[in-house]
């Protein structure tokens, strides 16, 4: 390296130790805490309730409510059959949410099968998970929890998942037996897989 670099790159360095040492001791930037930096705010309760919606496989974190098939008809033509079918077949690039094949079949040797909540989602709680945070695709989030349970009811109903009449809610939700469970395997992380440890 020539001289006039070595230089250079000295006086970089000579200003990143500068500005390092100039931070840790100037950090002082709020009047309440003395590692803040100024940036950001507390976020209030109400605030943090209408971010953490996450529902679980268990049904942990569902919300007070019910739906049924009957009200959830009118919620699906109004927020979903725009997108997904007046009978769920799917318009594309939207996918069908009804009427795919069932068995024991594999979706990883046949890109062909069409994936449908009847014969591929595991749980009917994680559905309530992704209806509420993220259809309709034109307005996420705007669903209520009635609402959000009476259209599961209505399309758990149309694949015969549940008997007709079924009111679902954060009790019944969780009790419902996809088809496809059996499909999917736990990811535990803790091993057993082939008698080895997954690290």
């Amino acid at each position: 390296m020539s001289r006039a670099l070595t230089v250079v790159a000295a006086g970089i360095a000579a200003v990143a130790v500068a500005s390092c040492r100039l931070d840790s001791r100037t950090d002082n930037y709020g009047e309440d805490n003395p590692r803040s930096y100024g940036v950001g705010h507390a976020v209030d309760s109400t605030r943090l309730a209408a971010l953490d919606i996450d529902v679980s496989p268990t049904g942990a974190g569902l919300p007070p409510g019910s739906g049924s098939a009957a009200q959830g008809a009118a919620v699906y033509t109004a927020a979903c059959a725009s997108c997904h079918g007046a009978n769920g077949e799917g318009k594309p690039p939207y996918p069908a949410l009804l009427g795919g094949a069932r068995g024991a079949f594999n979706f990883a040797n046949d890109a062909r099968k069409v994936k449908t909540i009847g014969n591929y989602w595991p749980y009917a709680t994680t559905l309530f998970d992704y209806i509420r945070r993220a259809m309709p695709v034109t307005a996420p989030g705007t669903l209520t929890a009635d609402q959000t349970y009476a259209v599961i009811a209505y399309l758990l109903e149309k694949e015969q998942v549940i008997p007709a009449g079924t009111l679902l809610d954060a009790t019944s939700l969780p009790k419902v037996q996809m088809p496809a469970r059996d499909h999917f395997v736990v990811d535990d992380r803790a091993g057993n897989r082939g008698g080895k440890d997954v690290k």
